[in-house]
């Protein structure tokens, strides 16, 4: 196959998969909590293959490769839904919960109670406080959740939710929608406030991604017209080189 048409299947296997994650996010623009990510590209140069028939040393050939998904920590906005249990982090932090592959990390305050009166996410893992796994018994009423996290009921004060930060976000590694894990230690935050009966919505600019979309569906058609003219030129070629001479 020639150089050109494999660059420009390299090129298109990345469109396709920007297009995936711009889906994604899309998908998750009404998602609490959840932080858009963006395709990184990298050109790799290929010295050892072949640029034309021509004699001389071989040139490189420069390929596109999607080396990974760059996840935006922008805070989103706030709505509020005067739910007693719902919570958003204002400033730096992250809610800790409580997996079966251990502990995880979520801008995601949509909490409610499970059957055991566990304060937990939407997909049924306990968040945490400093004092574990928060429970509710029936006779805890009037849910009161304080600035810095400390949760209070009609039978006094219950935990605090253990909010915490990292150096650096970037090291983050998502994990399903809106849960994220990393091997660095988490810290004590120091100013995020909590706020209560609201939720961080997602942070997806819905116009920006739909711009980029279109982008994208156009580079992936103009790549692929350039290939197909490609392969046309590639056959008249064999086509008339073919075609014995007239006598």
């Amino acid at each position: 196959m020639e150089n050109a048409l494999i660059v420009g299947l390299s090129r298109q296997v990345v469109l396709k998969r920007q297009m995936d994650v711009l889906a994604n996010n899309l998908a998750n623009m009404n998602t609490a909590g959840y932080k858009a990510g963006t395709l990184l590209f990298e050109k790799h140069l290929q010295s050892n293959a072949q640029m034309n028939d021509m004699t001389g040393q071989d040139k490189q050939i420069s390929f596109v490769l999607d080396t990974s998904i760059y996840r935006s920590f922008e805070e989103g906005g706030f709505e509020q839904t005067n739910n007693d249990l719902d919570v958003a982090i204002s400033g730096e932090g992250w809610l800790v919960v409580q997996t079966p592959d251990g502990d995880r990390y979520t801008r995601n305050g949509q909490l409610k109670l499970d059957a055991e009166g566990q304060l937990v996410t939407p997909a049924g893992h306990p968040v945490m406080g400093e004092g574990g796994a928060i429970t509710f018994s029936e006779q805890d009423t009037s849910i009161v959740i304080a600035r810095d996290g400390t949760i209070s009921t009609s039978q006094g004060d219950k935990d605090r939710l253990r909010v915490v930060q990292f150096e650096n976000n970037a090291s983050l590694k998502k994990q399903g929608d809106t849960l994220f894990s990393t091997a660095q230690q988490p810290a004590p935050t120091e100013n995020a406030r909590i706020l209560q009966g609201v939720i961080e919505t997602s942070n997806v600019k819905p116009i920006a991604e739909l711009s980029r979309m279109i982008e994208t569906v156009r580079a992936y058609t103009s790549m692929a017209q350039t290939m197909k003219q490609s392969q046309d030129l590639r056959r008249d070629a064999i086509e008339q080189l073919g075609t014995p001479p007239r006598p």
